[in-house]
């Protein structure tokens, strides 16, 4: 399965497994992150979340050969990158979480990274853009400056500056994400859940608000850039090992 679930208590752990391609987001992680999500949402006995990936990576992206597939009619694309939630979700990180891994992690609502995390949005280097969301919402995430730095130069933030920066709540060993994450979900958990609950959905609908236009923004810049030579020189550039020639048409 490329997404397993495991239960600890109160707390769903959602695992991305699919470590020889890196984690890479296609229909099968979609299929099983919305299935996840929805018995997160549904059963009454959970009442924190916890996304992951394995050991070394958390998500290299979307997959360019096949894509995410569909959206899910209640998580949208990846099954989760357009969900209206009502629990916390956690993201534990080891190693890269890049393009729609990155986008994953800032559907979450805290973060649990281990010091071999790597965060970025490379698709600039692709001839494309973050079309899941990344380009509008990093900047609620990051200082201005270091979001236009993420979004136009695809280098990737350590775990460590994220952290100063206030994007990561812990820093832990390599190879600790996952239980730090889970006493952090433990901490919740000590709370009434109803109380969590109203909480979150008020500061969540505080920080992120409507967020229609600028779907429909992002959706037409990423159509724009599709039509492009230079996403098809990206792409291949990518596929065949090599730097891609830039023309800018």
């Amino acid at each position: 399965m490329s997404v397993e679930t495991s239960r600890h208590g109160h707390v769903l752990v959602v695992r991305m497994a699919r470590p020889e391609k890196r984690n890479a987001l296609n229909p099968a992680i979609t299929a099983g992150i919305d299935a996840a999500m929805n018995q997160l949402e549904d059963d009454p006995g959970l009442w924190c979340g916890i996304l992951t990936g394995d050991d070394t990576i958390f998500s290299a992206g979307a997959d360019l050969a096949t894509g995410p597939g569909e959206p899910t009619p209640r998580g949208g694309i990846v099954g989760l990158i357009q969900r209206q939630r009502t629990k916390p979700l956690i993201a534990a990180v080891e190693g890269l979480a890049l393009g729609g891994g990155l986008e994953l992690v800032l559907c979450c609502d805290m973060v649990v990274a281990s010091r071999s995390a790597q965060f970025g949005l490379p698709e600039v280097k692709r001839g494309l853009m973050p079309d899941f969301g990344g380009a509008f919402r990093i900047g609620r995430y990051l200082p201005a400056n270091i979001a236009r730095e993420l979004l136009l130069t695809g280098r990737n933030l350590c775990a460590e500056r994220a952290e100063r920066l206030g994007f990561v709540n812990t820093v832990v060993e390599n190879g600790a994400a996952l239980s730090a994450a889970l006493a952090l979900a433990g901490s919740i958990c000590d709370n009434a859940p109803l109380a969590v609950r109203e909480a979150l959905a008020i500061f969540n609908t505080e920080a992120s608000g409507d967020e229609s236009a600028s779907w429909q923004r992002s959706h037409a810049a990423h159509h724009r850039l599709l039509q492009t030579e230079d996403v098809k020189e990206g792409i291949g550039a990518f596929f065949e090992r090599r730097q891609p020639k830039w023309t800018g048409s």
